[in-house]
């Protein structure tokens, strides 16, 4: 391919009065690759797609994306992309056949490969025994799938997908991403936001986004083995104890309670962790077993978030 990446932007900025939405984010996302943004609502994932697809324009910074210069050169760029956001788009008030038609005719696809497309695609997505059902009525992994067919019926290189999985169960869900590495597969290059760390996982390499600055970016594995602080996990009948002894730590940065257990994430400068705990906990005449264990993207989270926090502010 002529250019080494699908999209680069350098210090992309947008703000909306006195708030900060995206704060200088820079980003080099290669060709056919799975590219996710974590982050929770409010951390500038769908600001930051809206750029990068030439909806808004940057109030600073700039970006290229498939070669083509955002927003400037927008009008050329949207034959070559393909865009799904959060809340389904399409004509409650048409069939699936006819929501089909009518974006192909959209996007100025011939006739004869207009209908080519869409049959394809009815039957890749397992729409065909919904051909004439109205939009309107179907369920959410349905109109899902059917979202899905429409973003990608012109054959874009490039697909954006906004929270694309909000409101569909997880056998949907499941089943979404599985068309998505078929995409990937085939060449299509697929930036996808979520707030879900089971799908951050299965993305090629992902941005962390906080408040509108990217405070961390890399594969899932990647982030995961770099992150500096100890993951310890404590099980104990008294878990409500157990947490409450863990608080009168200083070192410790977070702790969440999974099932019978609790995760502790513990600063990177306290010597022998696991002996702490497990003496804190004694000291309070709680039996413990204290392990420690591999990180999880919700660790790395916690732990960017964290440092940003503590950080000094952008002047």
């Amino acid at each position: 391919m002529d250019e080494p990446y699908a999209i680069e932007s350098n210090d992309l900025t947008r703000r909306f009065g006195t708030l900060t939405a995206v704060d200088h984010v820079t980003l080099r996302i290669p060709h056919a690759q799975i590219y996710g943004f974590l982050g929770p609502n409010g951390s500038g994932k769908s600001t930051t797609i809206r750029m990068l697809c030439g909806l808004l324009a940057p109030s600073e910074g700039n970006a290229t994306v498939l070669g083509l210069q955002v927003p400037k050169q927008a009008e050329i760029l949207r034959s070559k992309i393909g865009y799904m956001t959060q809340k389904f788009s399409l004509y409650d008030d048409l069939t699936v056949r006819e929501n089909l038609e009518f974006i192909g005719e959209v996007y100025s696809l011939p006739r004869h490969r207009r209908h080519q497309r869409v049959g394809e695609l009815l039957e890749r997505y397992d729409l065909g025994d919904q051909t004439d059902q109205y939009a309107g009525t179907m369920s959410g992994g349905q109109r899902q799938r059917l979202a899905l067919a429409a973003a990608t019926l012109h054959e874009p290189e490039l697909l954006f997908l906004d929270e694309p999985t909000s409101a569909v169960d997880p056998q949907s869900r499941r089943d979404f991403w599985e068309s998505l590495f078929a995409l990937c597969d085939a060449g299509t290059t697929i930036l996808v936001s979520t707030h879900y760390m089971d799908e951050a996982e299965r993305c090629h390499s992902l941005a962390i986004l906080d408040r509108g600055a990217l405070v961390a970016e890399g594969p899932p594995r990647k982030l995961k083995s770099e992150i500096s602080e100890t993951v310890l996990e404590i099980e104990a009948e008294q878990l409500r104890a157990a947490r409450t002894a863990l608080d009168r730590i200083d070192a410790v940065e977070s702790v969440a309670q999974l099932g019978p257990r609790l995760h502790a994430l513990i600063e990177a400068d306290l010597e022998h962790p696991e002996q702490t705990v497990r003496a804190v906990l004694d000291e309070q005449g709680i039996e413990a077993r204290v392990e420690k264990v591999e990180a999880g993207l919700e660790d790395v989270f916690v732990s960017v978030t964290r440092r940003r926090e503590t950080s000094p502010a952008r002047p």
